[in-house]
């Protein structure tokens, strides 16, 4: 079989999945990627409450890689993403500290999911589809949705889904889920609030500390997005676990107290607030080792040599956007290079 007739298959349409999916059609496959959201996005997803709208996961990126960096700059020129410019401070029992190092922020525009909507644009992406089932057989992968409809037949896949599902996922099919199993996720739960007016505080981000809350920012201080003052909370891990099956109501209520007390102002009057559980928010990178049928390509990404079968995304390289973009191609590359 030709190398451009094999059917390649990407579970999760996020950065990492979207990434190995660019990479893969740029080597002269068709990768069909598989999504069980409403779109694109992933942890750059975004919510909307007219007049509000919220970055309510990855609230910035950063870029430290030369070629991610000269990649965001071509994003830069066609409008997909700025430079974020408002004021990003530490909090502390109200007390307002300027950050140590300067560090250039960078935000999807309209919207953090510009970013996956932009490299979804010229790839087979097939939302509202949940891969329920993995089973590897005669040199193929079959993929099946959870009405145990087949999905297709693959003899490549890459799956970027967090690592604790993707054991679950691939349990019995591939040794990397064995290595995927011992991955710790964090938790977070994101808090989204639209005010009426403007909150008399000059910063537009926050690091917190001594609090239930990790990041505070104003939503609409980013460029490109809707004037309405928004505001994403974000808590600390430790807090998300001590709460983490409370009714979102109470979440969002506990939250709010919580920026009162970090911040010494009162998040006052409410047009909007809602809270959204991040269950695998922050997981925690471990490098795969074992056998010889399981090898790791780079750093970035986990690959079953003998299965055609690679993980990347946050799970492997942390929670960061460049870090699963990189994974992304990382993957990618691994698989074309096996043949």
């Amino acid at each position: 079989m030709n190398e451009t007739q094999k059917r390649v298959a990407v579970i999760g349409a996020g950065i990492a999945g979207l990434s190995a999916a660019e990479e893969l059609a740029r080597a002269g496959f068709a990768p069909v990627v598989f999504d069980k959201g409403r779109g694109p996005g992933g942890r750059t997803s975004m919510r909307r409450a007219p007049p509000f709208e919220f970055d309510h996961g990855a609230q910035y990126f950063t870029a430290r890689d030369e070629g991610f960096v000269e990649r965001v700059r071509h994003w830069q020129s066609e409008g997909v993403v700025a430079p974020w410019t408002g004021r990003i401070v530490a909090l502390a029992s109200g007390r307002v500290s300027e950050l140590r190092e300067p560090t250039l922020r960078w935000v999807g525009v309209p919207a953090m999911n510009a970013l996956a909507t932009r490299l979804a644009r010229e790839l087979d992406v097939r939302c509202n589809t949940q891969v329920s089932s993995a089973s590897f057989e005669g040199g193929a992968w079959r993929l099946r949705n959870a009405a145990g409809e087949l999905l297709g037949h693959f003899e490549l896949l890459v799956a970027t889904l967090p690592l604790p599902q993707a054991a679950a996922l691939f349990r019995g099919q591939s040794e990397l889920a064995q290595r995927a199993a011992q991955v710790e996720a964090s938790p977070c739960w994101a808090v989204l609030v639209g005010l009426h007016e403007r909150l008399a505080v000059e910063f537009d981000g926050a690091f917190c500390h001594d609090s239930g809350l990790s990041w505070i920012a104003r939503n609409n201080s980013k460029p490109g997005r809707a004037a309405g003052e928004s505001w994403v909370l974000h808590a600390t891990p430790e807090w998300t676990r001590a709460h983490l099956e409370l009714p979102r109501e109470q979440v969002a209520a506990r939250l709010i107290d919580e920026f009162a007390r970090a911040s010494g102002v009162e998040l006052q009057p409410l047009a909007h607030s809602d809270a959204h559980r991040w269950r695998y928010a922050l997981p925690a990178p471990l490098e795969p080792s074992g056998p010889s049928s399981v090898a790791s390509p780079a750093p970035l990404a986990w690959l079953d040599d003998a299965r055609a079968l690679a993980f990347a995304g946050d799970g492997c390289v942390g929670g960061r956007v460049e870090g699963a973009f990189l994974s992304g191609q990382a993957a990618a590359r691994a698989l074309v290079a096996r043949g």
